[in-house]
C-alpha cells in the first residue's frame, strides 16, 4: 500500500502510577517468531479450508457487497463507486438505513447479493460467525472472527492474550458489581481508569480516568453508575492508572501477515478542544504512515500467528499507553476505524478497489 506525502492531498503531564511496570516492555523484536500457544476460539492450524474465489484483476470492475451495522463505512464505500467498481450498501440498523442515499446503491437484503459479489466488506466487529460461514462458502471477505470478536469485546480477554505473546500490561481488575468495585478502591485508594466491557464500552461516556489520588472522583462516578446503568454495564474492568502519552498503531493484515506501512495514530475524544467535555467515541484523529517500528514490533507484530490462525482480514489496531518506563496496550481495535480510515481514504495512493481485494485474496 503506498501513502500519499502529507501534503498531497487535502496528554498533560502526570504522576506514574504506583505499581506500573519499572521494566521497558516486552523482549525485542525478535521475539514474535516464537511459538505462541494458539488464540481461543480460533480454526486449527492445520483445518482443510476451501479456496477463496478468485477476484476479478482486470480487466473489468470488481463488485463489491458493504455490510454495514451502523452505516459507519458509506465513505469508503463512496470511494470505490468512484474509482468505478460497482457496489451494494446494505446497512442493519433500520433507523440508519438513508445514511449514504444518492452516493452508494443500496441493498435491502444482502443475502441477495451474496453470490453476485466478487467482495464482500464488513465494516465492524461482533459479525463473526457470519463472516466464518462466508469464508467456509469460499467467498472473499473482509472481517474479523470470532477470536477478533472477543479480543475486542472482552477486554479481559484481550489483555490475557497481549500477556500471552509478550506484551506489558497494566494491573487490572475484572468486575461484575459496582459494590465490588467500590470496596475495591476504599480498600485499595489510588489512581484508576474505569472501561465498560461487552456492548457497553461504545457508550465511550462511561469510560472514566481518575484525576485523584485517592480515588474519591472515581468512587462518586461508580456509584453514579450503579444507579443509572447497572442495567446496561454487565461487566467492567478496573485498570492501574498510568501517565504517558496515548498512542496507537494499527495496519492491515490481509489472513497471514500485515501489510506495511502501519499507520501510527492520536485519537481526540473530548467533546470539544483542550480537553475539555466528555469522552465520545471519538471526536477527530490524527495520524501518519511509517515503516514497522519499535511500536509495532512489540505490540502489534506479536499478534501476528493468532491472527493468522483466526483467518482475520482486515484492519488492526492497538492503543497503547507509551513513557520512558516502556509501552503498556490497553485494547484491541479488531475492524475499520472511525474516522481512521477517513484519515487513510484521504491518504492513500493507491487504489482502494485494487487493495481491498488483494487483501481479501491474501
Amino acid at each position: 500500500m503506498s501513502p500519499k506525502e502529507p501534503n498531497e492531498k487535502n496528554g498533560d503531564e502526570r504522576a506514574p502510577a504506583d505499581g506500573a511496570p519499572e521494566k521497558p516492555a516486552g523482549p525485542t523484536p525478535a521475539a514474535h517468531t516464537e511459538e505462541t500457544p494458539e488464540p481461543a476460539g480460533a480454526p486449527p492450524r492445520d483445518e482443510a479450508a476451501p479456496a477463496v474465489a478468485e477476484v476479478p484483476k482486470s480487466p473489468g470492475p470488481v463488485k463489491f457487497l458493504f455490510i454495514s451495522k451502523y452505516a459507519l463505512i458509506h465513505d469508503l464505500a463512496w470511494d470505490v463507486v468512484k474509482e468505478g467498481s460497482e457496489v451494494r450498501y446494505h446497512i442493519m440498523s433500520k433507523a440508519d438505513r438513508e445514511v449514504g442515499d444518492g452516493f452508494v446503491e443500496k441493498a435491502e437484503r444482502w443475502e441477495d447479493f451474496k453470490d453476485w459479489a466478487d467482495v464482500i466488506v464488513f465494516d465492524d466487529c461482533e459479525f463473526g460467525p457470519l463472516v466464518e460461514r462466508l469464508r467456509r462458502e469460499g467467498k472473499a471477505v473482509i472481517g474479523g472472527g470470532t477470536y477478533t470478536d472477543r479480543l475486542e469485546m472482552d477486554r479481559d480477554f484481550g489483555q490475557e492474550e497481549m500477556k500471552a505473546v509478550g506484551m506489558t500490561t497494566l494491573p487490572r481488575w475484572e468486575f461484575t458489581s459496582f459494590e465490588d468495585a467500590i470496596a475495591f478502591i476504599k480498600e485499595n485508594p489510588g489512581r484508576y481508569v474505569v472501561k465498560p466491557s461487552g456492548r457497553a464500552q461504545n457508550e465511550k461516556i462511561l469510560s472514566f480516568v481518575g484525576q485523584e489520588e485517592d480515588g474519591l472522583d472515581l468512587l462518586m462516578m461508580l456509584e453514579r453508575y450503579r444507579q443509572g446503568w447497572a442495567s446496561k454495564i454487565k461487566s467492567f474492568q478496573l485498570q492501574k492508572y498510568a501517565a504517558g502519552v496515548e498512542i496507537a498503531v494499527g495496519a492491515f493484515f490481509n489472513g497471514t501477515e500485515f501489510i506495511t506501512p502501519v499507520f501510527i495514530n492520536f485519537e481526540h475524544k473530548r467533546m470539544f478542544n483542550d480537553e475539555i467535555g466528555p469522552q465520545t467515541g471519538e471526536m477527530g484523529t490524527a495520524g501518519f504512515w511509517m515503516g514497522p517500528n519499535r511500536l509495532f514490533n512489540e505490540t502489534l507484530l506479536r499478534m501476528k500467528d493468532r491472527l493468522a490462525a483466526g483467518k482475520y482480514v482486515g484492519y488492526m489496531d492497538i492503543n497503547c499507553i507509551v513513557n520512558s518506563r516502556g509501552i503498556y496496550p490497553l485494547e484491541f481495535t479488531c475492524r475499520f476505524g472511525y474516522p481512521t480510515i477517513n484519515l487513510q481514504v484521504e491518504g492513500v495512493l493507491s487504489k482502494w478497489s485494487e487493495f481491498l481485494p488483494a487483501m481479501a485474496r491474501g
